[in-house]
């Protein structure tokens, strides 16, 4: 089962001498560089973006090692296999939680990086930067897990499609945003029922340990409960479909302000058919990603290559996932990372564009947290303002990316410079 001469028909694209610019020394060394200066920003600097590691996980994985196991003995809010390294976290005790944390993704993140400077070095560059550009948030949640999983999987699906198709499901039952790669495959490449077959046996397995494991304490079938868990959640004031709200919060309209949800551990926004806006955007959603697989589908069934469709469909759908969700955490942006680095490595140049905008919104939000997110939870219209240009920058690459799919072409109708 092979698709490397589907996948790397477009690698030569970016030339070669630029590969070789970049000594793997130095690429190595600003690695470790940038991940000392996120953990120290993330330690030292302002803002608390700790939270989530220090208290919510720490907690979760104390509580599993005594017994009470979320996904499995209650409802949990991330799917199953968040917990692996959430609980490995807690290897060598509780007061070395944070530290092995930051071990642990440092190392995921050294593995993807050593798959990627095979493949790409100018590429492994763009992401050191989007890490800085990032900051803190790209190492202290969940998502820091996933990223780095999901670019070893997509190099890999060239070579190694068994096994990228495996790293891709089991990102999928961490967090769930590497659905929509597992979505861009299936429209995308030829051998689409092996690799959905795969993921189905992946998913069965997951399921299968999962409810076992829930029969066997006694309690109830919790592996599917992250579902409704973020279903009925609010509006995250992060959110593009926030800022109506937001700016009103800002101007003073009375009815519309910030709040924290206690249940969910975020802050929200509440004002006039919020409630009604929340429970719409899960369909919402849904719709819109339907419509991007339906663009991927025209240009698969138009003939053009599993290199050209693969890319900007699962750009498009994993910008689709952030830009229509109501939650908009800020380490979200981090998950632009992986197909943007597909995109760079396949096809080269042409992605200059969602890679400076990849680096912008990575900028913008750290801008938004951790350091100034006090004034966000005020409603400052100065950061309303910058969360909002944030936001509408998500839209501009949903677009070049939806565009980039739309004026796909067949092999037959391209131009030599369509390569280039």
């Amino acid at each position: 089962m092979r698709i490397h001469d589907e996948t790397h028909g477009a690698a030569g694209t970016w030339p070669a001498q630029q590969l070789v610019r970049y000594p793997l020394a130095a690429l190595w060394t600003a690695f470790v560089l940038v991940h000392l200066l996120l953990i120290v920003l993330a330690v030292f600097g302002p803002g608390y973006p700790l939270g989530d590691v220090e208290i919510v996980y720490r907690r979760w994985a104390e509580s599993a090692v005594g017994g009470s196991i979320v996904g499995i003995t209650e409802n949990f809010v991330y799917p199953l296999l968040a917990l692996v390294p959430i609980v490995s976290a807690v290897a060598f005790g509780g007061p070395a939680y944070l530290g092995t944390w930051f071990g642990l993704v440092t190392v995921m993140n050294a593995g993807a990086f050593f798959v990627l400077v095979r493949s790409h070095r100018a590429a492994a560059w763009w992401w050191l930067a989007f890490l800085v550009l990032l900051g803190p948030i790209a190492l202290v949640r969940i998502d820091a897990v996933t990223v780095p999983l999901c670019i070893a999987a997509l190099l890999w699906l060239g070579r190694r499609p068994l096994w990228g198709t495996v790293l891709l499901t089991l990102a999928t039952w961490i967090k769930i945003w590497p659905v929509a790669a597992l979505a861009a495959l299936f429209v995308a490449s030829k051998l689409r029922w092996r690799m959905l077959a795969v993921a189905a046996a992946v998913t069965a397995a997951v399921i299968t340990v999962a409810v076992s494991l829930s029969l066997a304490r006694g309690s109830g079938i919790h592996v599917l409960s992250f579902v409704a868990e973020q279903a009925g959640r609010g509006i995250q004031i992060e959110s593009p479909v926030a800022v109506p709200w937001l700016w009103q919060a800002a101007l003073g309209v009375p009815g519309s302000f910030i709040y924290y949800d206690q249940h969910i551990l975020t802050f929200q926004i509440a004002g006039a058919v919020t409630i009604a806006m929340s429970g719409a955007m899960t369909p919402l959603l849904a719709l819109a990603a339907a419509g991007v697989l339906l663009l991927g589908v025209r240009a698969q069934r138009r003939g053009t290559g599993w290199p050209e469709v693969f890319p900007p469909l699962t750009l498009a759908l994993t910008v689709t996932m952030i830009a229509f969700n109501k939650v908009g955490s800020p380490q979200f942006i981090s998950w632009l990372a992986a197909p943007i680095i597909l995109g760079l490595v396949l096809t080269g140049r042409p992605w200059r564009t969602p890679a400076l905008l990849g680096l912008a919104l990575a900028a913008l939000t750290q801008v938004v947290y951790p350091y100034l997110y006090a004034w966000v939870l005020v409603a400052n219209p100065v950061m309303v303002l910058v969360l909002t240009v944030r936001n509408l920058l998500e839209f501009v690459l949903l677009g070049w990316a939806l565009w980039a799919l739309y004026r796909l072409t067949p092999p037959s109708f391209r131009t030599i410079d369509h390569h280039l």
